[in-house]
């Protein structure tokens, strides 16, 4: 028993054979033990792998389960001319021509599906005279009949009789039909078709004409009264009138800051200047604080001014401001009238 005992408590010696194979043993067993797997984890394992494989080829397996789409060039050409009709439907598209337009772009494409439930009375006409009652009487509906109106008020003609084919609402059917009633007078030469906007634009300008505006003395509910002057760009015309030391002409109301020259087009046949007392400033005594807060006159010039002034004494005339280099013609011309010497 005790050589048992001793066997079994035997170590071996580091160095000695015993002892390295000792050793190899000892990491094989915690190497195995390590990658030993249980039942469970092995499924784990394996369920992992077969997801991520799948992962990994599901994109290149689409076309197996997913049925490809046969084309069919005449299904599509179905949908484009569904696509168009929808598209040329009275709802989805504008009707009524613009101003002086050739209404060939108002075409009304033909419709399949049409049918006239009213067919009027017949009678010969002349399409740039006939009023809307009349087109309503020969069996074209009301919208239409309006659309042909708005186009002639705003200056639009017929020149032939095929141009009624290209109002827009007008079916080919009902072209057919009036086409051989139509009676065009030629226009007298030199004849001129006003539009409804030209009249009421010169009516507008004429009114203006006998109530004109002081620029120079109005204020800003004289200036509100103009088209498209809000209260706003009245006081900004009223700020920079008073920077300025007043208008010398109606144009530099244009200059003022935010307004449209669209706005000023149409007001400036209401604006006149009938006092033209201007507020001068002496550039023999104005220092650059005073010369600078002009619209016109700039930090540089007015620093430009002092300097000359300083090597040069003072000015004998405002024409000695063209001497300066940065004071080209244009800018003087604007200057002139607001300097002085004495």
């Amino acid at each position: 028993m005790k050589f048992i005992s001793g066997l079994c408590s035997f170590t071996p010696e580091p160095g000695s054979r015993n002892f390295y194979f000792g050793r190899v043993s000892g990491f094989r067993k915690y190497i195995a033990a390590y990658f030993t797997f249980t039942r469970k984890e092995r499924v784990g394992v394996v369920f992992l792998l077969v997801l991520v494989m799948l992962l990994v080829f599901l994109p290149f397996l689409f076309p197996y389960f997913i049925p490809e789409k046969k084309y069919s060039h005449a299904l599509f050409e179905n949908e484009i001319a569904a696509l168009k009709i929808k598209q040329d439907s009275p709802g989805t598209r504008q009707s009524g021509y613009e101003d002086n337009s050739d209404p060939v772009s108002y075409a009304s494409p033909e419709r399949t599906n049409y049918s006239s439930t009213s067919k009027g009375t017949l009678f010969y006409f002349d399409p740039n005279t006939l009023p809307a009652e009349g087109w309503i009487k020969l069996g074209i509906r009301e919208k239409t009949a309006q659309t042909i109106q708005n186009y002639l008020s705003k200056g639009g003609w017929f020149y032939k009789p095929e141009d009624i084919s290209k109002i827009w609402g007008l079916h080919k059917d009902e072209v057919s039909r009036l086409l051989p009633y139509v009676r065009i007078e030629k226009r007298k030469e030199n004849e001129a078709v006003f539009t409804d906007r030209q009249i009421a634009q010169a009516g507008e300008k004429n009114s203006y004409a006998k109530n004109p505006i002081d620029i120079n003395t109005a204020d800003t509910a004289a200036l509100i009264a103009l088209p498209g002057i809000g209260s706003k760009l009245a006081n900004r015309i009223i700020a920079f009138r008073d920077k300025l030391g007043g208008f010398y002409s109606v144009s530099q109301v244009a200059e003022t800051y935010g307004l449209p020259d669209s706005t000023f087009q149409k007001i400036k046949d209401r604006l006149r200047i009938s006092n033209a007392s201007l507020k001068q400033l002496n550039i023999n005594t104005a220092g650059p604080d005073e010369l600078k807060i002009h619209p016109y006159i700039r930090y540089a010039i007015a620093n430009a001014i002092i300097q000359y002034r300083n090597q040069h004494g003072n000015f004998s005339a405002v024409d000695e401001l063209k001497n300066i280099m940065i004071i080209n013609a244009d800018l003087f011309n604007k200057l002139q009238p607001y300097l002085t010497v004495r």
